[in-house]
C-alpha cells in the first residue's frame, strides 16, 4: 500500500468543486485516511515550497496558497502516487490532457486544483508536514 499527499487548492475550494475533486479519488480506489480544511501560514508554505522558496516568482506562490483555506487529503492504494498524477494531469492546465483534473478544473500553472505527492519519500515528508499520526485512519 502506498499513500500520498493532495492539497486541495484555494482555487479549487473557492470554485467549490471539492466535491467532485474528492469523489474522482474514491471512484478511482484510493481510501482517504486522512482529511481536513487547514489555513497554513507563509512559514508552513515556505518549508513545503522550500525547493523554490529562493526562486523570483515564489511570493505569488505563497501569495495564492495564503488567500484560502486548503483541504489536505492523505490518500493510500496501491500506485497512488503514479494513478494520482496521471488523474491530475500535467502541472500546467492549460497543457493538461483532456479528461484529466487539471483540464477541466485548472487555470494555469500555479491555479491548477491541487498539489499531488511526487514520490513516496516525499509523500512520507509531507503527510507528516500537514497530518499527525493520530489524525490518520488505516481501515
Amino acid at each position: 500500500m502506498e499513500r500520498t499527499l493532495i492539497l486541495l487548492k484555494p482555487d479549487a475550494v473557492a470554485g467549490r468543486f471539492c466535491g467532485k475533486v474528492i469523489s474522482r479519488f474514491e471512484e478511482a480506489g484510493f481510501r482517504i485516511i486522512g482529511c481536513k480544511m487547514i489555513e497554513p501560514d507563509a512559514s508552513l508554505w515556505k518549508e513545503h515550497y522550500a525547493h523554490v522558496a529562493d526562486k523570483p516568482f515564489y511570493p505569488e506562490i505563497e501569495e495564492f496558497m495564503t488567500s484560502k483555506p486548503v483541504i489536505a487529503l492523505a490518500l493510500e492504494a496501491n500506485n497512488v502516487i503514479a494513478t494520482m498524477r496521471d488523474m491530475l494531469g500535467v502541472t500546467d492546465s492549460r497543457k493538461a490532457a483532456p479528461g484529466t483534473i487539471r483540464a477541466e478544473f485548472g487555470t494555469d500553472m500555479m491555479v491548477n486544483v491541487a498539489h499531488a505527492s511526487d514520490s513516496a519519500e516525499t509523500a512520507e515528508k509531507e503527510i507528516k508536514r500537514f497530518f499527525k499520526d493520530e489524525e490518520l485512519f488505516s481501515y
